[in-house]
This record gives structure tokens, C-alpha cells and sequence, in this order.
């Protein structure tokens, strides 16, 4: 069997993966990488089907949090190369992103790596696909006006500074699951979407800071 179809039949067998693990410190819902290869493990094996890793490129920094600790961050270029029995192959090449306090950081790049490389070529469901028609918009009127950038939206001149500023100081502190999209926003000077960001980050610091007051 070659690596398309085994790949179709995979995606054929994989049942959905839910959001059901939550995060302690910031509280959102996630797909933990334990549950991506509990699921995919055994139906790789029926359609002989196995991955293998290839770091690209990898980048470290250190990063110090708001209270005077070091975070490691650390993002990798990954190559996951997808093989049938018969030598067929196909490849996904995908940027992990991980940060930890102590030697933890790369482990968890190629972590997140894998499970975006699992979702995006085997479609992984999740159970909390809805029906479009669940959901419905009253017409609005078109926008005739021309696109402006996104930085003509902000208040001042400064605000995109101090926002930027504000975000990468909440990336470091690792207020956010996902900095890379929140990176992309702030090169793409969304004020809008930088404002929504920054508003998220407070008040996941404003719900820890309640919970560890009580």
C-alpha cells in the first residue's frame, strides 16, 4: 500500500480527540499528545504506516518573567516524514514552540510539533465540530471603504508600541498556550487582535491571582 492510501485509511479509522484536558495555571481546554498517540498508535501499526522526526533548524532563548525567573524558550523547525511499506513517503514540516523553567523546553517543542503534524495531515476530528446551521447572522451592509492597515485602528501612535511591549511580556511570562499566533498578530500590527490578546492574558493574571488569594 502506498503512503496515500494508507494515510485515507487512517484518517478513515481515527475517532475524535476532544479538548479534554485543562490547563491548571490559565484554564483552557486542550488535546494533550498523549491522546493523539493513544489514538493514532495502533492504526499506524494496521496500515504500516510510521514517522519519523527531522529538526531543521532550532533556536533557544532565554526569557525572565515578571517575577525575576528564567523561562527557556525554545522553537524548532521540524520535518515529519510519513512512510508506507512499500517506501513511499510524504512530508509535513511544522514550528514547535515550547518554554519551561528548567531543561524542558525542546521536549516540549517537538511535542506540540508532532500532535499539529498528526492533526493536520490525518484531519483529526474533534467532538466539538458544530453544524453550521446551528448558528445564524442577520444580513449586514457591505463595507465599501477601502482596506486601511490594521495599525490605523489604534488609538494613538504609541499604542501599538505599548501593546507590543505589553504582549511580549506576557509571552515571556507564558500567559499564552499558543505565542506563535500571538507573534503573528503583533508582525501583523492588528491592533484589534493585540488589544483582544492582551485582554485574555490579564485575565487569566487576574483569575490566578483570586484563586491563589482565596
Amino acid at each position: 500500500m502506498n503512503i496515500y492510501a494508507a494515510i485515507s485509511g487512517v484518517m478513515g479509522e481515527i475517532s475524535p480527540i476532544a479538548k479534554a484536558r485543562k490547563n491548571a495555571q490559565q484554564g483552557f481546554m486542550y488535546r494533550g499528545v498523549d491522546e493523539v498517540m493513544n489514538e493514532i498508535q495502533p492504526i499506524l501499526v494496521k496500515y504500516k504506516v510510521f514517522i519519523v522526526p527531522e529538526v531543521i533548524e532550532t533556536t533557544r532563548m532565554e526569557k525572565q518573567t515578571k517575577s525575576g525567573g528564567t523561562l527557556f524558550y525554545s522553537i524548532q523547525k521540524i520535518k515529519f516524514t510519513f512512510y508506507a511499506d512499500d517506501g513511499s513517503s510524504i512530508s509535513a514540516v511544522i514550528i514547535g514552540e515550547g518554554m519551561d523553567s528548567a531543561d524542558k523546553a525542546s521536549n516540549k517543542a517537538l511535542a506540540v510539533a508532532f500532535k499539529y503534524a498528526c492533526f493536520q495531515v490525518f484531519c483529526i476530528p474533534t467532538e466539538e465540530a458544530k453544524d453550521p446551521d446551528a448558528d445564524s447572522h442577520p444580513p449586514i451592509q457591505p463595507d465599501n471603504k477601502p482596506n486601511q492597515p490594521a495599525i490605523t485602528q489604534a488609538s494613538s501612535p504609541s499604542e501599538y508600541v505599548e501593546l507590543k511591549a505589553a504582549l511580549i511580556d506576557y509571552i515571556n511570562a507564558g500567559w499564552f498556550d499558543h505565542p506563535e499566533n500571538v507573534n503573528k498578530v503583533i508582525d501583523a500590527k492588528n491592533i484589534i487582535k493585540m488589544r483582544e490578546a492582551l485582554a485574555a492574558a490579564k485575565g487569566r493574571e487576574t483569575s490566578k491571582a483570586a484563586r491563589e488569594a482565596e
